[in-house]
């Protein structure tokens, strides 16, 4: 029981030094980025694979999420799709968009 008291004491401790300016609670990396796959679960119906990015702009979050869109046999035939998925500070959704499509076998060329 003690360990769990002072489990609760360490995460309100870092919940107070996170917040926005406002002085809201920031949500954790690891939050926004559950927001981040159940909004793309929610609006598109596709199955979220992954969050391949997650970077903040000064303004808001942007989130890469990668879904699966299109099932195939052998699965490295499936085909994927990367979304931009645009949240505020509290992990609700400001925008998204498909960004590409690609075949799960295939690797992805660097410039």
């Amino acid at each position: 029981m003690a360990e769990t008291n002072g489990k609760e004491r360490k995460d309100r401790a870092q919940n107070e030094d996170r917040q926005s300016d406002d002085g809201r609670a920031a949500l954790s990396a690891q939050e926004l980025t559950e927001a981040a796959l159940s909004t793309i679960a929610d609006l598109t119906r596709f199955q979220p694979e992954a969050v391949t990015g997650l970077e903040w702009d000064g303004e808001t979050w942007h989130a890469s999420v990668d879904v699966l869109e299109l099932e195939r046999i052998p699965n490295t035939t499936d085909v994927l799709a990367t979304y931009d998925v645009q949240l505020d500070d509290e992990g609700t959704l400001l925008g998204y968009k498909r960004r590409r499509r690609f075949i799960r076998g295939q690797t992805e060329m660097e410039e």
